[in-house]
C-alpha cells in the first residue's frame, strides 16, 4: 500500500499586523479540511513547530521594509514551489506604504529617541518588486474563501477563480443603493476589486479600496467625479492614500492631484 505525500505549506511574515494570516485561522471548520489536504509544516502564528523546506506553498504577508527583509524574501523564494502574496501589505505595501510619498527619515527623527538604532529601507514595497509572485490575493484583510480557493486552485493545478470585477457588481447583487448618485458619498467602489461582499457601501459608507485597484480601473474618471461632488484636491489625495496607496493606479491619481 502506498501513501500520498502531503503538500507541505508555510506561512511567513513581514512588515504587517498580522491579520491576513489571522484569516487563515479564521477558517475554522474549513481548516480542519486543509489539514488535511496538506501539511502545515511552518506557520508560527498557530504553532512554534517548524518543518525545514522545501515548501510547496508559500503564503507570504507584508511588505518588504527593511534590509533584512529584502535579503528573506529572496531565501523563501529559494524554497517555495509556489508563493502566494496575501493582502495589501504583501500586494501593494500596505498602510505602511505612506511614507513612501515623504522622507521616511523625518518620521524617524520624530518618533524615535534613538533613531541611530532604526535600520530601515527608504521605502515600503510589495513582495513582487523583490521576487517573482505566482498569484497576488487583495484585501485588508484578504476574504478567506478567496484563500481557500487559491490553495484549492494550486494543489489541483488550475487557475483560481477570484473575481476581477469591481465593488460595485457586488453592491449590485446586495441591491445596495450607490451612495455616490444617493448621497453624494466618495465611494472608491467602482475602482477596487470586488472580495469584500460592498461591506462599507451596505452601511451606507463609501468603498475604502481595502482590496486594491480592479482590472484596468478608471481612476481619472472617478477623480472627476469627485471633482463634481465638491470634493477637494487634499481629499481626494487622501482617498486615493489608504490601504492601497502604493499600488499603481491609486498612486498616480494621488499624485495627479498632489500640491
Amino acid at each position: 500500500m502506498t501513501t500520498t505525500k502531503k503538500p507541505k505549506l508555510a506561512v511567513w511574515k513581514f512588515a504587517s499586523c498580522d491579520g491576513c494570516q489571522l484569516s487563515l485561522l479564521d477558517c475554522e471548520d474549513e481548516l480542519l479540511a486543509i489539514a488535511e489536504a496538506v501539511h502545515i509544516a511552518n506557520f508560527p502564528e498557530a504553532s512554534r513547530a517548524v518543518e525545514k523546506g522545501p515548501y510547496d506553498v508559500s503564503l507570504v504577508e507584508g511588505s518588504i521594509t527593511t534590509p533584512h527583509d529584502a535579503e528573506r524574501i529572496h531565501k523563501i523564494r529559494r524554497i517555495s514551489k509556489y508563493l502566494i502574496t496575501i493582502g495589501a501589505c504583501a500586494t501593494a505595501g500596505g498602510i505602511q506604504a505612506l511614507r513612501n510619498f515623504k522622507d521616511v527619515n523625518d518620521f524617524i527623527s520624530i518618533v524615535y529617541a534613538h533613531p541611530e538604532y532604526i535600520e530601515t529601507l527608504n521605502k515600503s514595497t510589495p513582495i513582487a518588486d523583490h521576487v517573482f509572485v505566482d498569484f497576488e490575493l487583495r484585501g485588508c484583510p484578504i476574504n478567506k474563501y478567496q484563500l481557500l480557493e487559491v490553495v484549492n486552485a494550486l494543489l489541483n493545478g488550475r487557475k483560481p477563480n477570484i473575481p476581477p470585477y469591481s465593488v460595485c457588481i457586488e453592491c449590485k447583487r446586495k441591491g445596495n443603493v450607490c451612495v455616490m448618485v444617493a448621497s453624494g458619498t466618495p465611494c472608491l467602489g467602482p475602482v477596487t476589486q470586488a472580495g469584500c461582499g460592498a461591506l462599507c457601501p451596505s452601511y451606507n459608507r463609501g468603498c475604502f479600496g481595502c482590496f486594491g485597484p480592479k482590472e484596468t480601473p478608471n481612476t481619472v474618471s472617478l477623480a472627476a467625479q469627485f471633482e463634481k461632488l465638491d470634493v477637494t484636491r487634499d481629499d481626494i489625495v487622501r482617498i486615493f492614500r489608504g490601504f492601497n496607496a502604493f499600488a499603481e493606479p491609486f498612486r498616480k491619481e494621488s499624485e495627479a492631484y498632489e500640491k
